[in-house]
């Protein structure tokens, strides 16, 4: 084991004791650092951070016992050598009652030293390998957890793709995150993300609606109260602040909160410290914020519903995530992970979207977004018969806002093969029914680009030009 970048912490009071095991241990590599007193030891631990510290009980400023004590609040992973004369060995048992790692009694052997010093920092190697192992186990389970409760995002669609590598890039930050988008288009999607990819991901991730608690009980959740704070506080309540601490906290439909708490919610942000209700004493804010809204932010502020400094204040990174709409090459992906999700829960398995069932999906214009997708699909999945989804298992409203699209091009007339309908004029603009009938396709033919163009009735290099021309992935 390399030694040379080991520090240890030498607190003893005795000059010549502090020379010679300085120097026995540099002998051996290490580094040494010296404190003659409790309190210089103290300072020492806490500016320079050695890996072991060797203590002597018969310090000239206090009792050794009192500052390995404090060493252990302070510092409860630093693994301590107590170094006592032999009149002192009841104080050395108490010393390991109370956690120190060892003791060894003057005089002492140096190889004895050494072979303790060199335990020592091979036990907090092994603790820190065993803590960054289970935080990987920790971060590998979640992610199987997202993926099996059907969670996991899954993106075809070009700028949701740019989005998601944009999280990679943000999550590890501390940074303050704003999310803006439709309702149910995937806001906490991407907030937990961004938790679970983010250093604080063995921190909790707390969440809150800022428009489902009425305006006089908000400011209490956040911040906490001390028993007696107002009529109604029959006991202490922490607070999410504190709830979140070394964690992530979201904030959805930020807009809606009361605009003078929006300027308290400020000041925590800027000044890490808060003070809950009744109380006389500020806390340490240990959280990153993660902000939504359905209200464009300058909309919002126009409004009054938004703070404009707030705002600046959210905005390191912000999230613009288009609807559903405008992204109808996800709805395959989603609809299929929806649906291994469903038929799992009501005793399902091997279901098919049929090919015009996807035709009236990809023709709908989802108002709910991706959330009424969801439900569709759940609906579909009770209601499927001999593993296929059907149209018949859709909800009537599908039917009543815009038929399948249609595949329309110069020169180029659909096969009468392709599984793909035509719809009256009106309900799909040329653009729109063109990018919608190859989703269709491609979806029916499982990404299979080959069949995708005989189900259209082009030729393949027509296909990949077109799925150029509405950023569909080759």
């Amino acid at each position: 084991m390399p030694q040379d970048s080991h520090l240890v912490g030498v607190i003893d009071d005795e000059r010549n004791i502090q020379t010679t095991l300085s120097s026995i241990l540099e002998r051996r590599g290490y580094q040494a650092l010296a404190a003659y007193t409790g309190t210089q030891g103290l300072q020492m631990i806490a500016e320079h951070h050695p890996e072991v510290v060797l203590l002597d009980l018969g310090l000239p400023d206090g009792e050794g016992l009192d500052f390995l004590k404090q060493i252990r609040a302070d510092h409860p992973q630093l693994p301590i050598i107590v170094v006592t004369a032999h009149d002192s060995l009841n104080n050395a048992i108490e010393s390991i009652k109370m956690g120190a790692f060892h003791f060894i009694s003057k005089p002492y052997v140096p190889e004895e030293l050494l072979s303790l010093v060199r335990q020592a920092i091979e036990q907090q190697s092994l603790r820190a390998e065993t803590l960054q192992l289970r935080e990987e186990t920790t971060r590998l389970k979640k992610k199987i957890q997202s993926v099996e409760s059907g969670t996991a995002p899954v993106f075809k669609n070009a700028k949701m793709v740019e989005l998601f590598e944009l999280v990679g890039q943000v999550a590890p930050t501390d940074a303050n995150v704003l999310i803006v988008g439709e309702s149910g288009v995937g806001k906490e999607v991407f907030a937990n993300a961004i938790h679970e990819q983010s250093a604080r991901v063995n921190g909790p991730l707390v969440k809150l609606n800022c428009a489902a608690f009425p305006e006089h009980m908000i400011e209490g959740e956040l911040f906490g109260y001390k028993k007696g704070a107002f009529t109604g506080a029959l006991q202490d309540f922490p607070g999410i602040f504190s709830s979140s601490s070394g964690g992530t906290l979201f904030l959805d439909e930020i807009s809606e909160m009361p605009i003078e708490l929006q300027t308290r919610l400020l000041r925590v942000l800027q000044e890490h410290e808060y003070r809950p209700l009744g109380s006389t004493h500020n806390l340490r804010a240990d959280f990153r914020l993660i902000a939504a809204s359905n209200r464009r932010p300058d909309t919002a502020i126009r409004e009054g519903k938004l703070r404009e400094d707030l705002y600046y204040r959210l905005n390191t990174f912000t999230f613009v995530i288009p609807p559903l709409r405008e992204r109808l090459e996800d709805i395959p992906a989603l609809a299929e992970q929806f649906l291994r999700t469903f038929e799992a829960r009501v005793n399902k398995s091997k279901l098919t979207i049929l090919p015009e069932t996807y035709e009236i999906l990809l023709s709908y214009h989802w108002p709910g977004n991706v959330r009424e997708l969801q439900n569709v699909i759940e609906r579909a999945t009770v209601l499927a018969r001999d593993g296929k989804v059907s149209p018949h298992n859709l909800p009537p409203e599908l039917f009543d806002s815009r038929p399948a699209p249609h595949l329309e091009t110069a020169g180029e007339a659909a096969s009468s093969t392709a599984a793909v309908s035509a719809p009256p004029e009106q309900t799909l603009n040329l653009a729109g029914r063109e990018k919608a009938a190859l989703i269709t396709a491609l979806a029916q033919a499982n990404g299979n680009k080959k069949k995708a163009a005989q189900l259209l009735g082009i030729h393949r290099p027509t296909l990949y030009t077109k799925m150029r021309k509405f950023g569909l992935p080759l």
